[in-house]
């Protein structure tokens, strides 16, 4: 399989304005992963492939004042339009998201459940479900489950364990279907985080930083290694991830156990899923909602792709023209 190359790939700049906006949306949401919805979206690989481009040979170039050759390297064609519209969600929808996750959490993470339905559903039928590709689905699907179900632990805030800490939120914010905030969360770190952000302290804010720059560089080119060589087995793992985040994402929760953030207000860190009412009108709200993003995420798959079994079952033929699904394999 050859590398994907993200500057040969046709996506337009409307379209990764609005992956980038929705990508934004999902990293304001404790439990959502940006990684999913590059997933969900179909620039995955190829967001892999973009952030490979930050590597030694860029550095060497600019550490021989070569810019021109340096700035060449980069598919700012791929990234600008992407990153502009994660930063517009962020500065733009965080009031919003804040309120949602405060007032109207179930519809919400209904929302979302049924986008990461269909996503799973879309993904899966790109696998070939061999044993290997079986059990991988199992594999990932039980550390997703285990890891989003993780009580905070209580570590020191030395500079070390603020390094870690930042390798291990940013290869999480990778992977589809894990949280980096919550991987913070679960270190006993995103409040300390939040709190050296606000007031500035660079002795907290400089370990996080180098540790996530170095885990995302390293970590995208194991996954892409992975993709390359064993592409079905790593697409079945990525899935499982998706499939044990419904965990988190189940709308109807009980919490156990709280906590006091910065400003002293409760917020939960143990909860355990439980069934709705039927009787309540609210349930068979966020049942709509679910339903809504799950057609909704099907949609936009098949406009890609072409290929979306909910879509071709229900009659929509396929496109005239129809671009390849960015998880299978380019040969």
């Amino acid at each position: 399989m050859q590398e994907p190359n993200p500057a040969a790939r046709p996506f337009s700049k409307l379209r990764l304005f609005f992956t980038g906006i929705v990508m934004g949306i999902a990293d304001l949401i404790p439990g959502v992963s940006g990684g999913t919805m590059a997933f969900i979206m179909g620039i995955y690989e190829h967001l892999l492939a973009a952030i490979k481009a930050f590597n030694l040979q860029l550095l060497r170039l600019l550490g021989q004042g070569r810019w021109r050759a340096a700035l060449g390297a980069i598919p700012w064609g791929f990234l600008i339009p992407l990153g502009a519209g994660i930063g517009a969600a962020i500065l733009g929808m965080a009031r919003l998201m804040r309120y949602l996750l405060e007032h109207q959490t179930v519809y919400l993470f209904a929302f979302f459940f049924g986008l990461i339905v269909a996503s799973i559903i879309a993904v899966g039928a790109t696998v070939r479900w061999t044993r290997s590709a079986i059990a991988a689905l199992v594999g990932g699907t039980v550390a997703a489950y285990i890891i989003v179900g993780l009580v905070p632990l209580k570590m020191p805030h030395d500079p070390l364990t603020l390094f870690l800490s930042g390798a291990a939120a940013i290869m999480a914010m990778i992977l589809p279907g894990i949280s980096g905030s919550f991987v913070l969360l679960i270190l006993g770190q995103y409040g300390y985080v939040l709190d050296a952000v606000a007031d500035l302290n660079l002795l907290a804010i400089v370990p996080v930083a180098l540790g996530a720059a170095v885990g995302l560089t390293s970590f995208v080119r194991l996954l892409s290694w992975l993709l390359r060589h064993y592409h079905n087995v790593t697409v079945a793992v990525l899935m499982g991830f998706m499939v044990g985040s419904l965990r988190k994402i189940w709308p109807w929760k009980e919490v156990i156990e709280t906590t006091l953030d910065r400003h002293g207000k409760p917020i939960p860190i143990r909860e355990q899923n439980i069934l709705p009412d039927p009787a309540a009108p609210e349930v068979w709200i966020a049942l709509a909602i679910a339903i809504a993003g799950f057609f909704l995420l099907c949609a936009i798959d098949h406009l890609q792709t072409g290929a979306n079994p909910v879509m071709r079952r229900l009659g929509w033929a396929r496109p005239a023209h129809e671009p390849q699904r960015d998880l299978q394999a380019t040969r």
